[in-house]
């Protein structure tokens, strides 16, 4: 009984990852009503007069099905939607949203170093830098007169709208990044407001 209990609850761990990791209901479904089964099986066997040798095999088949449980693992691919603002003063200084319509392999602009290969990545810029992109206008945070609240009030609605069209086309809001490179001072002309948004979907 007490391995039918330890069964019973690695199985419930394993739905609580599926639903968490968004596993098709299908796949769930799937897995839910085979476990069922088996376990039902496993007990009856347990409480029958089979031989050890019957139990024993049937024990590590059952180990075999929740190790395959574990292992329907689920591939996503990412996109990333940026937002630059500035928060440079008097109203100056552009503020974008940005999206890569290109895709870039890291690998090929990769180099590892080591003791014995040290040498400077020699990747082209020109290689790595993206011409096919959605540029999208919003306001700067400041005009003549200081902050302008107006002004975010506006990006937030640009920005809602691209997060809804994302989520209509499949895309789930994974991860924000957001970061600030601030005036400074008298001296001191530039600043932004820089954000990231990381989604991500099932590849099909």
């Amino acid at each position: 009984m007490s391995c039918c209990i330890w069964i019973w609850l690695h199985l419930g761990q394993c739905f609580n990852k599926m639903v968490i990791e968004n596993y098709e209901p299908f796949i769930i479904l799937l897995i839910l009503i085979t476990s069922a089964i088996a376990l039902k099986v496993f007990h009856d066997y347990l409480s029958s007069t089979k031989t050890t040798i019957m139990k024993k095999n049937l024990i590590f088949l059952m180990l075999c099905l929740l190790g395959a449980s574990s292992s329907f693992a689920q591939k996503y691919e990412f996109r990333i939607v940026t937002t630059v603002e500035s928060i440079v003063p008097s109203g100056l200084g552009r503020s974008r949203m940005t999206t890569s319509n290109e895709t870039r392999d890291y690998k090929e602009f990769t180099t590892s170093r080591s003791e014995e290969e040290n040498s400077r990545n020699s990747s082209d810029r020109a290689d790595i830098r993206v011409k096919g992109f959605d540029e999208t206008k919003l306001l700067n945070f400041y005009n003549i007169g200081g902050i302008r609240f107006q002004n975010i009030v506006a990006n937030d609605a640009v920005v809602t709208s691209k997060l809804n069209a994302m989520a209509e086309e499949g895309w789930d809001l994974a991860f924000v990044n957001s970061a600030v490179e601030s005036d400074a001072g008298k001296d001191d002309g530039v600043g932004i407001f820089i954000t990231r948004y990381v989604f991500k979907r099932l590849k099909k």
